[in-house]
């Protein structure tokens, strides 16, 4: 038991779930929305309108909502965990056939306050039931080919609601974190090598069929892969997204042009510099430092949870924390990428640093999870 433990335990209980809330991990996320608040204020043109000023609310809103999630005992969040699933999975259903559209995509419901995507909450529900799912499963079933199939149905069903919408960045998302966290929880290595296998195989029959009788894709989604592939093909039409990106990343050097002075975001080059390249903004105006120093402090949130789910040993917390660990990394990877041309253009949000309130707002219910599986582990 360290210093601070063996004191605040003579502390008032209220008290003292503060004081073992994991400050040091509240600070981090902070840092890295203040990054965003800066950015938006930039990319605003110096103002704090429409953009900085409504992500700074959302943000303080969800700061005290982390904390009071972070102050429920992590039991209650287990034994809710399959109604937030159901839940989450019944806005899906109903956003196909009742939500808002925008930018050709049917993927929120309007609230007035604010509009909610019931694709982002998906992420954190569906990690919190396979969490309490594999909390339940004895482990020396984890592998069987039965107990196998069930979370696999749980994790494909939302996943086919989130395409169909269409939105292919969510969907590969809820894809790849719910078998990240099937492989945290012990699920044998050779069934990933096997899927794995299997979609390498896809692939290349997919770039086989090409020309052929039996083509499984249509030429417009070909064009795509060579635009994806090499975007000067295509320099205004489909590649002009990633194009006008690398020529921002690629002008910022090594310490950028300074706040305010990126050419690509203030003379609207950029698409949708508010949300999906806001990193491009960043890494013009301060260079590899600036995106760089971004990256450390991602990185150092995910050393903070991977810290507090090692010394956890309630099973559902420990996967609950390493769960939305691996949904982070998998967000800020998947943008990055993107922006630099490495994958294809999905329309992933850079997390706590791009414009959006539904996904401000479940990232932090998700570390509010993550404080309460801190707070209330066996000490």
């Amino acid at each position: 038991m360290s210093y601070l433990e063996y004191n605040v335990k003579y502390v008032p209980s209220g008290i003292r779930k503060v004081l073992y809330l994991n400050w040091a991990l509240a600070l981090l996320l902070a840092a890295v929305a203040s990054v965003g608040f800066l950015m938006l204020y930039s990319v605003a043109g110096g103002s704090f309108s429409p953009w900085a000023d409504p992500q700074m609310r959302r943000f303080a809103a969800g700061f005290i909502l982390m904390i009071v999630i972070g102050l429920v005992p992590i039991w209650f969040w287990r034994n809710m965990s399959a109604l937030a699933y159901l839940a989450a999975l019944m806005l899906l259903v109903f956003v196909e056939f009742f939500g808002s559209v925008g930018m050709g995509a049917q993927r929120w419901i309007d609230l007035g306050f604010i509009r909610l995507q019931p694709s982002e909450l998906m992420k954190i529900t569906l990690v919190m039931f396979l969490a309490a799912y594999y909390d339940w499963l004895p482990v020396q079933k984890v592998s069987h080919p039965l107990w196998v199939a069930i979370p696999v149905i749980f994790i494909v069903l939302p996943t086919f609601l989130v395409l169909k919408q269409p939105d292919l960045g969510t969907s590969i998302l809820l894809l790849t974190g719910g078998g990240a966290l099937m492989f945290l929880a012990g699920v044998h290595w050779a069934y990933f090598a096997a899927v794995i296998a299997a979609a390498t195989g896809l692939v290349a029959a997919v770039f086989e069929s090409r020309g052929t009788d039996w083509q499984l894709l249509k030429d417009y989604q070909f064009r795509r892969i060579d635009t994806f592939l090499d975007p000067s093909t295509d320099p205004l039409g489909a590649g002009y997204h990633i194009t006008q990106s690398k020529i921002a990343l690629g002008s910022g050097g090594w310490t950028g042009r300074g706040f305010m002075q990126g050419t690509q975001s203030r003379l609207n080059f950029l698409p949708e510099k508010q949300t999906d390249f806001i990193f491009t903004t960043l890494a013009e105006e301060f260079g590899f430092l600036g995106g760089i120093s971004l990256l450390g402090l991602y990185a150092l949130i995910i050393f903070f949870c991977i810290a507090s789910a090692l010394s956890n040993s309630n099973r559902y917390a420990s996967l609950l924390t390493l769960g939305i660990a691996t949904t982070l990394f998998l967000f800020f990877a998947v943008n990055m990428s993107m922006v630099m041309g490495l994958a294809p253009v999905v329309g992933v949000p850079l997390p706590l640093v791009s414009y959006g309130g539904s996904a401000m707002l479940v990232l932090m219910l998700a570390f509010g999870l993550v404080q309460s599986a801190h707070v209330h582990k066996p000490r």
